[in-house]
């Protein structure tokens, strides 16, 4: 550890030194600026022992759980970013660490490269090659979940056909829940029921397990028309339970659609259906939803009549609907009725609650929310704390931000990429410098490695304060050397301060830098650099517009 920062300060002061020093420096000095500096140091295996392995490059999030054999993972996962284009020799690179493959490798290097599916299936076929080593039945289903999450639908088919010739692992119904899912995700429902009824080509005979998956993909992804007109067709041929029931009324009340979701109630009670807790709640939030609140109640009161006790959910669709009403008086009703029953509600109603007392400026009551959550062993979350700290932030409220992020530590609730994001753009905006610096020297303390957001904090913020120029550049080096690639808009700010600053030269010696880098990504940005940013946009720049970083 103390290695790596030591080699990550020397680069950067070195760098930041050279950068600002050249432009006023002889030409013979220049000239050794853009060609012995930058070919001594070029970035270590290790530089990617950070969110460039996560699930997307946009989400670096706090480790949970210690990882096995982090350090083979690591390198594992950087060979599959490196060699990600098709006419790579991935086989060659991976073959040193065939004597240390094991299924859970294998499975942790698949969880983490989800959006290099390419890289990812070829690694999947690497490995079966291997002599004596055998996938496990969750690395073919992580496989399937990676191909789908990036819409690599024809793939997945061949996977599965080479699944059932082969005979290399039983083809199972969960693995088709992961089709239904990428489908819906992807806005191809007729695909997903498609997937449904070919089923029964690889063995598997649907039932209504099966079906109330399918109709719960598509109406999360608001495909409930045809969810509808699929259920439909096929319910008399599968005896529908009230599950099945409430899924499509919670997907018809998540558009409002009130009329349907009761239609189907209605329904339901006509088959002969016993209605449950689950059928009746999803009604109500049905109704809720549609902003319905006194029909709400109205079956609400009907509850105890029909052998039903409402439960903190039925309480908590109140508190969520009045919350969306901005009705806080009728929320704090719901609770006190709560209290009074012995019902505590979950995390998310309790941060449904803060954000509303947040924005009508009432934060001592948010903080009294946060004292009963734990009083009721209900542990707060990261949207809890950090609801309450965009408000401090929003205000320049310094101290009470620290004391809140101290407070979450002390609570066992590490900071996340929001956390730090509010926080460092805080601190910059008000002038704080020392205390920036302390903020991010603590990051890896505790575990933490900012993202591709968080250097765009760093450097989108320095860049637009008087003479820390030098510290934008510092930061956006770092995030090259960490292998992380930038947005492309970070590029272009980066960019344009320096020539607006007179140091249009140093342009080109970031670019030469990052074309040394051995991320594809970085290389591809060094045009964006040099000012070539013609169709220059890359998958995690979409993430760039939903956050503001200045």
């Amino acid at each position: 550890m103390a290695i790596r920062t030591f080699l990550r300060y020397r680069s950067l002061h070195y760098f930041s030194r050279t950068l600002f020093h050249c432009y006023f420096s002889p030409l013979k000095s220049t000239q050794y600026c853009l060609s012995s500096t930058f070919s001594s140091y070029l970035p270590t295996c290790n530089v990617f022992r950070g969110c460039l392995f996560m699930s997307s490059f946009t989400d670096a999030e706090t480790k949970k759980e210690p990882e096995k054999n982090p350090d083979l993972v690591n390198e594992i996962s950087r060979i599959l970013s490196d060699y990600r284009s098709p006419h790579h020799d991935i086989e060659s690179a991976l073959n040193p660490f065939s004597g240390s493959i094991s299924t859970d490798v294998v499975e942790q290097v698949l969880k983490r490269c989800k959006t290099l599916e390419f890289s990812a299936h070829r690694f999947f076929i690497w490995a079966q090659k291997l002599s004596g080593f055998c996938h496990s039945r969750e690395s073919f289903h992580i496989l399937v979940d990676v191909l789908g999450s990036s819409k690599q639908f024809p793939l997945i088919w061949d996977f599965l056909v080479e699944m059932r010739t082969n005979r290399s692992c039983e083809i199972t119904a969960e693995i088709f829940w992961l089709v239904f899912r990428a489908y819906s995700r992807a806005g191809l429902p007729a695909d997903a029921i498609r997937a449904f009824n070919k089923m029964v080509d690889f063995g598997i005979k649907p039932c209504l397990a099966d079906l109330d998956k399918l109709l719960l993909a598509l109406s999360k992804r608001k495909h409930v028309k045809q969810a509808q007109e699929f259920f439909d067709k096929v319910k008399d041929d599968f005896m529908p339970s009230v599950k099945t029931y409430s899924i499509l009324i919670r997907g018809w009340g998540d558009l409002g659609e009130v009329a349907e979701a009761q239609k189907l109630f209605d329904e339901m009670l006509e088959r002969g259906c016993s209605i449950d807790l689950l059928a009746y709640n999803s009604i109500l939030d049905s109704l809720c939803k549609a902003g319905k609140m006194d029909e709400a109640f109205n079956f609400f009161t009907k509850m105890r009549s029909i052998g039903l006790i409402p439960d903190a959910f039925s309480y908590s669709i109140f508190i969520h609907g009045y919350c969306a009403a901005n009705d806080i008086h009728s929320v704090f009703r719901v609770l006190d009725q709560m209290r009074r029953y012995k019902l505590v509600p979950n995390v998310f109603t309790y941060n449904c609650i803060i954000k509303k007392l947040c924005k009508t400026k009432k934060v001592d009551e948010a903080y009294q929310l946060i004292d009963e959550m734990i009083s009721e062993g209900v542990r707060p979350d990261c949207w809890s704390y950090n609801t309450i700290l965009a408000s401090h932030c929003d205000h320049n409220e310094v101290n009470l931000a620290h004391r809140l992020v101290s407070r979450m530590e002390r609570n066992n609730c590490l900071p996340d990429k929001h956390t730090y994001n509010m926080l460092l753009k805080m601190l910059i905006r008000v002038g704080r410098f020392d205390r920036v610096e302390k903020v991010w020297e603590s990051m890896e303390d505790r575990n933490f490695y900012p993202s591709v957001s968080t250097y765009a904090v760093m450097v989108h913020g320095f860049c637009q304060k008087k003479g820390k120029l030098e510290e934008a550049c510092k930061y956006f080096e770092m995030m090259i050397d960490e292998g992380i690639p930038p947005y492309t808009a970070t590029c272009e700010k980066m960019r344009n301060r320096l020539i607006g600053h007179g140091f249009a030269e140093q342009t080109e010696i970031l670019a030469d830098k990052m074309e040394r880098s051995t991320s594809s990504l970085i290389q591809e940005l060094a045009s964006v650099m040099r000012g070539n940013n013609a169709c220059m946009k890359l998958k995690h720049d979409e993430e760039y517009s939903d956050e503001n970083f200045e």
